[in-house]
């Protein structure tokens, strides 16, 4: 059986998998994994490949969910999307990477999506 973090972890990228297909994105991947990392969504936004790092709160008592993506986790980020785009023959490839922060409220439901583009300063 689950976790409840897991849980909600799943609820929190399903839910940011229907926000970016509402935007027009077109999803190609998720939870891609290699040793050094994980990426939760691998999409693209016309011809950008975009990877997502999603994080889902129930609180704050941590602060916002995208607060948690400090620069070490944007470095691991940015070499597993560099993996991914090696592995896939996608050379020379405009991408970015997102964030999606959302917070449910105590019933389960979204009190908050907050989606913000090219996260990693390079």
């Amino acid at each position: 059986m689950l976790g409840a973090r897991k849980k909600t972890g799943n609820f929190g990228e399903k839910l940011a998998c229907e926000h970016l297909k509402s935007k027009g994105y077109k999803i190609l991947d998720q939870n891609y994994r290699t040793r050094g990392g994980e990426i939760d969504i691998v999409a693209k936004d016309g011809e950008m490949v975009v990877f997502v790092e999603v994080k889902t709160r129930t609180n704050r008592a941590f602060g916002f969910p995208e607060e948690a993506i400090d620069e070490r986790k944007q470095r691991k980020l940015a070499l597993t999307a560099e993996h991914y785009l090696a592995v896939h023959r996608l050379y020379n490839q405009d991408y970015r990477i997102d964030s999606i922060g959302i917070e449910l409220d105590g019933s389960g439901r979204v009190a908050e999506l907050r989606h913000e583009n090219d996260i990693v300063g390079w």
